[in-house]
């Protein structure tokens, strides 16, 4: 259940990241098929798509009219990325639980992560703070999705 708190943490700051680190486990197979459409996470158009949509996403979050990530269409991204990402990373039998842990990090670590990034940024500016959330999002997400890709060793 680690995996899934630990993805749940990422959810939290960025949204689409989750998905494409499972995008990233599934296609170098980290993380087994065992989810409906995560077969399609294999494909390499599928993949680089999710990889696109959390670029954007990190990239929109440097822009002045980019919403605070606890508006409650950013909090039904996270939960949703969140519950799949969860979902694939829990041990089999136990999918649904690793979901529900996985959301409920995600809600929680978003108003944290807020209220850390605000105080952040009136000291360093949205600019710089944002590259390096994103810098720790992205490596997070691919060492738990991923280790291979990470450079560590599977621990689950």
């Amino acid at each position: 259940m680690i995996r899934s708190f630990l993805i749940g943490l990422v959810a939290g700051q960025r949204g689409m990241t989750p998905l494409a680190a499972v995008a990233t486990g599934t296609r170098k197979g980290d993380i087994p098929v065992v989810l409906p459409l995560q077969g399609l996470l294999r494909n390499p158009l599928i993949a680089a798509g999710t990889a696109s949509l959390a670029a954007a996403e990190m990239a929109g979050d440097k822009m002045k009219s980019a919403p605070d990530r606890i508006v409650p269409i950013g909090l039904a991204v996270r939960s949703v990325t969140a519950a799949y990402a969860g979902a694939a990373l829990a041990p089999r039998g136990r999918r649904g639980l690793g979901a529900a842990v996985a959301v409920g990090t995600a809600l929680a670590s978003s108003y944290i992560g807020w209220r850390v990034r605000c105080a952040a940024m009136r000291r360093y500016g949205q600019t710089a703070t944002g590259f390096v959330e994103d810098a720790l999002v992205l490596g997070s997400g691919l060492a738990i999705a991923s280790p291979s890709v990470a450079g560590a060793e599977r621990s689950a």
